[in-house]
C-alpha cells in the first residue's frame, strides 16, 4: 500500500498479548504483507520488515534515509528461525544464547540462503538477535517470520525510546507503529561477531564485555571502536549517528572547565546546553541543562540518553557540551554513542 497515514496500535505490555490482542494480529499481518511496522524492544524501537523480502526491506532504507551499504539486524522469536538464517550454529553461539537470549545481544554468523540481499548489504554474514520485550516477541511470533529491524528513526538522529519519537521522525513514511510504552535498556544491543578466530565485539551495548567474558572467556574488540580511523563492521555504526540538531562537544575535564566553556560560548552570543548527570545539574549555568541519569548507576544514563539528546532539539541551541562517562560496563556503550553523536569532537582540559 502507499502510505498516506501511519496507523498507531496501542498495546499494554503487561497484558496477555499473544493470541488475544487484535492490535498485534493486525500489525503482524502488515509485516507478512511486506509493509514496514515500528515496534518496541527492550533496547530501542525497531523498524521491522520481512527479512526474506527485498521489496519490504527496501522500504526500511527509504523511510530512514539509510545508506544502502549499512546492514540490518534480524529479529527472531525462536531458535528454530535461526537455523534457517545461518549456515551453522556453533557451540559458542549456543552457550551465549542460553545465557543472553532473549536479550540485548546480537550474534553475527555466516548467513544461510534466502535472506533479502539488502539485509546483509552483500556481506557473507548476518546479524541476529532475539529481543526481550513481550510486545516484540508477540509480534514476531504472530508474524512467524524473521524481521529485519534497525532503529526506528531517521538516519543520523538519536534512536527512539518511545512511540512518540518514532511518530516524530517517520509519520507518513511507514505503515504503522506498535506503541508498547517506553523501552528499558535505552541503548542498542551489543553486536558480537562469531565468525572471527576470537569472538569480536563490533558494537558495545546492553550486554557488557565483562558479562560475555564470564560465559565464553576473552573476547576482542573491533579496532574501529578504538578510534584508529578504521570503518566499523557492525550494523548501525558505519555513519554518524545519534546526533541532536545543535553541535555536540564532549568535554574531558572537571565541572569548572565545562562551565568555562559555557561562559565563553554565551559571551559569543551562542545559546548553550549542557548534558550532565543528576548530581551535577545544579553546578552549570547554561541556557539549558539536562541530566540523563545518575553517575552512580550508568544504566540510568543509558536508559535516558537518547531521550535527552532529542529533548535538546526543542530549545534551538547552538552548541551542547556533554560530560564524559567511565568506559566500564554499559559506560562503554554510552561513550560509543556520544562519540558518534559528537562526530568524535572531544575537548580535553589540558
Amino acid at each position: 500500500m502507499d502510505v498516506v497515514k501511519t496507523k498507531l496500535w496501542i498495546v499494554d505490555e503487561k497484558m496477555d498479548i499473544h493470541n488475544t490482542c487484535p492490535q498485534i494480529k493486525e500489525a503482524a499481518m502488515w509485516i507478512t504483507d511486506n509493509e514496514v511496522v515500528a515496534f518496541p524492544t527492550e533496547t530501542v524501537y525497531g523498524l521491522g520488515a520481512n527479512a526474506y523480502s527485498d521489496a519490504a526491506v527496501e522500504k526500511i532504507f527509504k523511510a530512514k534515509g539509510r545508506p544502502s551499504d549499512n546492514p540490518l539486524i534480524i529479529h527472531i522469536s525462536n531458535k528454530e528461525q535461526l537455523q534457517k538464517l545461518v549456515k551453522r550454529v556453533p557451540p559458542i553461539a549456543e552457550e551465549l544464547m542460553e545465557v543472553f537470549w532473549p536479550g540485548p545481544l546480537t550474534l553475527v554468523l555466516e548467513k544461510g540462503e534466502g535472506i533479502a540481499e539488502r539485509v546483509t548489504a552483500g556481506l557473507s554474514t548476518v546479524a541476529v538477535r532475539m529481543p526481550d520485550h513481550p510486545v516484540a516477541l508477540s509480534l514476531l511470533t504472530e508474524a512467524n517470520t524473521p524481521v529485519a529491524a534497525p532503529s526506528a528513526n531517521v538516519s543520523g538522529k538519536p534512536s527512539p525510546t518511545t512511540a512518540a519519537h518514532v511518530f516524530e521522525d517517520l509519520a507518513g513514511k511507514i505503515a504503522g507503529i506498535v506503541d508498547g510504552g517506553a523501552t528499558g535498556v535505552g541503548v542498542e544491543s551489543t553486536v558480537l561477531d562469531l565468525t572471527t578466530d576470537i569472538p569480536m565485539i563490533l558494537r558495545p551495548g546492553g550486554v557488557t564485555r565483562e558479562q560475555i567474558e564470564e560465559v565464553i572467556g576473552s573476547v576482542a574488540v573491533d579496532p574501529a571502536l578504538e578510534e584508529n580511523g578504521q570503518a566499523p563492521k557492525s550494523p548501525g555504526l558505519k555513519y554518524k549517528h545519534y546526533a541532536p540538531q545543535a553541535k555536540l562537544v564532549l568535554v574531558d575535564g572537571n565541572d569548572e572547565f565545562i562551565q568555562t566553556l559555557v561562559t565563553k560560548a554565551k559571551e559569543e552570543q551562542k545559546k548553550v546546553g549542557v548534558l550532565t548527570t543528576n548530581e551535577n545539574a545544579e553546578k552549570f549555568h547554561a541556557d539549558v541543562v539536562l541530566p540523563c541519569g545518575t553517575k552512580d548507576d550508568l544504566h540510568t544514563v543509558a536508559q535516558h540518553l537518547y531521550e535527552v539528546l532529542r529533548k535538546f532539539d526543542q530549545y534551538d541551541l547552538d552548541i551542547i557540551y556533554s560530560e564524559i562517562f567511565p568506559e566500564k560496563g554499559v559506560g562503554k556503550a554510552i561513550m560509543n554513542r556520544l562519540t558518534k553523536a559528537a562526530g568524535g569532537d572531544i575537548l580535553k582540559s589540558n
